[in-house]
């Protein structure tokens, strides 16, 4: 059998795609915030609670990070073949320690997932019933993942630092065929990235309705902003987010009915979120009694965002050298 070479100058850093993505942000932002949006949306719809679903993809994190050490690799299909997973072991505290949650909030919530069936301990071994919740399997969020890789894969193309020719379909086969190694590493991108934002805004559920109103002026910008004036912007984050915020993007809010339809956050937890992000200066409400972000987001948020676009090159970076020798 003959040794394959691997061709080390086709290989990226975590700062070149960082640094890429962030200089082309106007052509990546709305498709991230897109993606974001996604997850959380079937994050919550899970158990219709975040933290119980984090509980379990914190559990399934630290198997599959088990399987990569004993290089054990499934397939998507191999590792939803059956609708049982047993896991590792683990601790209230472990877990207290990974989702920065009180002991009290944890052991209530892992016991929520017993009586629903969602967690099983049969004699020594412990397992997670997949059937008892819904959005199980990731295959809309693969094709958003794919999407999003391949915009960025444009980008380090246009840019002469990324020669492999990929396409949608062939990144999300090589997720599915490589799935328990790169959903190992979706999952240490996000499970971070949500829980700095839940210190932020001091639960997830707040984090939920700002991004989606975040969401919501991302579209506004697209929509409404001139094409010639598009090409005049000097194309990075800030110029982004001052469209998003300030510009077109504010042009027109969203009421909490609407929040409360397009997450499925009861309309009454909506509202007060609101109200919290409002008294904290993260919202305001115009004219037409409907939500939108403030300035005060360029020195709250952006530079929190940074730091999750780097791990966010991370994984990015990953993916795109997996693709580059597969």
């Amino acid at each position: 059998m003959s040794l394959r070479q691997i061709d080390f100058s086709k290989v990226l850093s975590d700062d070149q795609v960082y640094d890429h993505m962030m200089s082309s942000y106007d052509q990546l932002g709305s498709d991230w915030i897109v993606h974001q949006w996604s997850w959380m949306n079937n994050v919550y719809k899970a158990f219709n609670d975040h933290y119980k679903y984090f509980i379990v993809i914190s559990l399934v994190e630290k198997t599959l990070q088990f399987y990569d050490q004993m290089n054990i690799k499934y397939s998507f299909d191999q590792f939803y073949s059956k609708s049982n997973l047993q896991i590792e072991k683990f601790s209230i505290t472990e877990l207290c320690d990974k989702l920065q949650l009180p002991k009290e909030t944890v052991r209530r919530k892992v016991l929520e997932l017993e009586k629903l069936g969602a967690l099983k301990r049969l004699k020594k071994q412990i397992i997670i019933d997949r059937s008892v919740f819904a959005q199980v399997k990731p295959e809309r969020q693969i094709k958003l993942t794919a999407k999003y890789i391949y915009l960025v894969s444009k980008i380090l193309s246009k840019d002469n630092i990324y020669s492999k020719n990929l396409n949608p379909k062939l990144i999300e086969d090589t997720i599915k065929k490589n799935f328990s190694l790169c959903w190992r590493w979706f999952y240490r991108m996000q499970i971070p990235i949500v829980i700095g934002y839940h210190e932020m805004f001091e639960d997830v559920s707040t984090f939920h309705v700002w991004g989606t109103v975040a969401m919501n002026q991302a579209f506004n910008y697209k929509k409404n902003i001139n094409k010639t004036k598009h090409l005049s912007l000097t194309p990075d984050y800030l110029k982004f987010n001052k469209g998003v915020i300030k510009e077109e993007g504010a042009v027109t809010g969203i009421s909490a009915m609407s929040l409360s339809d397009m997450t499925s956050i009861p309309r009454a937890t909506v509202i007060r979120k609101c109200k919290y992000l409002v008294d904290q200066g993260y919202l305001k409400i115009n004219d037409k009694k409907q939500y939108v972000m403030t300035d005060f987001n360029f020195s709250k948020i952006l530079p929190y965002q940074r730091k999750v676009f780097r791990n966010k090159a991370k994984f990015l970076r990953k993916v795109l050298n997996l693709l580059t020798i597969s």
